[in-house]
């Protein structure tokens, strides 16, 4: 029995994944963003190892919840699943960075930072991040005019790009990202042509399975199969760049 904690597991993906890994026997700390979000778990509840609440749009409740997560103990893995869309418009967070970069990314690298070290650690990508400049002069889009789907492709390239850094120097933990495809979520919509159970089978499976395939690093994955990432991801001066932008220390 693993233990796993989820971001963003009252709908979606992340439900998905907290589902199954319940279901297989494994021990699920789940993940709101509001008290009144946590009541679409009550069904998995008492389930479930637990539920951890806590803004990603917030640097601070994101430490917070960072904090909550450690009284619970010591995960085996954590699937950062949570993110926003396409964003109609620049939404400014408490700190005043978009919205869509502090879920996507700056909640990912504290998370990272501040939860005790795990043995795995998936991060939730997207095919998009190719179309991606890899331009980090405007991480936050204070400077241009906003362009949602651009300053998501963007912040999936960063989150991926954070998955292949920790691979670089913490070489005990095993750290992937994943393309889920597009798949009929709330994010997704309905009419996203991706299989739902494919979405999420490849995030379960790096988070426990002891397939030799699955115990690997470093990798960009979509539906069990390792694809070639954009070039940024895996260059080591993009990656030390971008985590010095976000000002977190990791290593």
């Amino acid at each position: 029995m693993a233990r796993i904690f989820v971001t963003g597991s009252t709908d979606g993906l992340g439900l998905a994944n907290a589902r199954t890994l319940i279901n297989a026997g494994h021990e699920v700390l789940l993940h709101a963003r509001t008290s009144e979000r946590a009541t679409a778990l009550n069904h998995l509840a008492p389930q479930a190892a637990g539920i951890v609440i806590g803004d990603l749009a917030s640097a601070a409740e994101t430490r917070k919840l960072a904090g909550q997560v450690n009284k619970h103990g010591r995960m085996d893995a954590i699937i950062h699943n949570a993110g926003i869309y396409l964003s109609p418009q620049r939404i400014a967070t408490p700190e005043g960075h978009s919205r869509t970069f502090a879920v996507n990314v700056f909640a990912p690298y504290i998370l990272t930072a501040l939860i005790e070290r795990p043995d795995r650690l998936i991060y939730v990508s997207s095919g998009m991040h190719h179309g991606s400049t890899g331009d980090l002069q405007d991480i936050d889009w204070t400077q241009r005019r906003w362009d949602a789907d651009a300053a998501y492709s963007e912040s999936k390239l960063y989150v991926s790009a954070l998955s292949a850094v920790v691979a670089r120097y913490w070489p005990t933990v095993l750290s992937n990202s994943v393309d889920p495809g597009w798949v009929p979520t709330k994010m997704g919509g309905p009419g996203a042509p991706d299989d739902l159970a494919m979405g999420h089978d490849t995030q379960s499976w790096l988070a426990v399975s002891n397939d030799p395939a699955a115990l690997v690093s470093g990798n960009y994955w979509h539906h069990r199969r390792q694809l070639t990432p954009a070039r940024e991801v895996t260059d080591p001066d993009f990656q030390d760049k971008l985590a010095e932008l976000t000002g977190i220390t990791l290593f």
